[in-house]
């Protein structure tokens, strides 16, 4: 590892067998497992680990006290908030340990997802291009793009643009009043509508 081509605090871990791209920080009293692969210009608060063999892409901030466990993918531009929980566990027992990979269920987070302070994401879910989900919401089923999640267990309330700007409610077609992205809603998903 060359850590002049990113930054590790003197107080955090890195095991062996690990790749992390160029720009990439990792502040005080973390912990990066074996195997994991973390992306380009990242941010990785306090106290924070990243399991074995996790998949984190570019731009990715993983704000103070997160545990990213064998299992999670981030892909690009993914927001945790502080102290959010993922999980790779369906049915936890202490007595009945389910260790490594053949037991962990896959959670995705796809390109530009923000997920709140104090959120739970409930493992084998996928968490939608630019979905928001809302401080101390719980995902117990897939998110889909640029939905926004709130509540216990969490409920789509609404639709956000990829700016984070929360979109007015609409019919079919809307334009971000905001910077000015276009979307348009099929049934119930929507989709960014792309200008040549």
């Amino acid at each position: 590892m060359n850590n002049k081509q990113y930054f590790v605090h003197e107080s955090s871990y890195v095991d062996d067998n690990v790749k992390i791209g160029e720009g990439t920080k990792i502040w005080h009293f973390s912990h990066i497992q074996e195997g994991a692969n973390i992306g380009e210009k990242c941010t990785l608060g306090q106290n924070v680990n990243v399991g074995n063999n996790v998949r984190i892409g570019d731009f990715v901030k993983i704000q103070n006290n997160v545990s990213v466990y064998e299992g999670v993918i981030l892909e690009d531009y993914v927001f945790c908030g502080p102290s959010m929980v993922f999980t790779n566990v369906l049915d936890p027992r202490c007595k009945y340990p389910q260790r490594g990979a053949g037991h962990y269920l896959k959670t995705l987070v796809k390109t530009g997802a923000s997920i709140g302070a104090n959120a739970t994401v409930i493992c084998g879910n996928t968490i939608g291009k630019h979905a928001f989900i809302g401080a101390g919401a719980v995902i117990t089923k897939d998110v889909p793009d640029f939905a926004l999640m709130v509540g216990v267990p969490a409920k789509r309330r609404g639709w956000v643009c990829e700016c984070g700007e929360i979109l007015p409610h609409f019919s079919d077609h809307i334009t971000c009043p905001r910077c000015g992205l276009k979307y348009r809603k099929q049934k119930d998903l929507v989709e960014q509508i792309k200008v040549n």
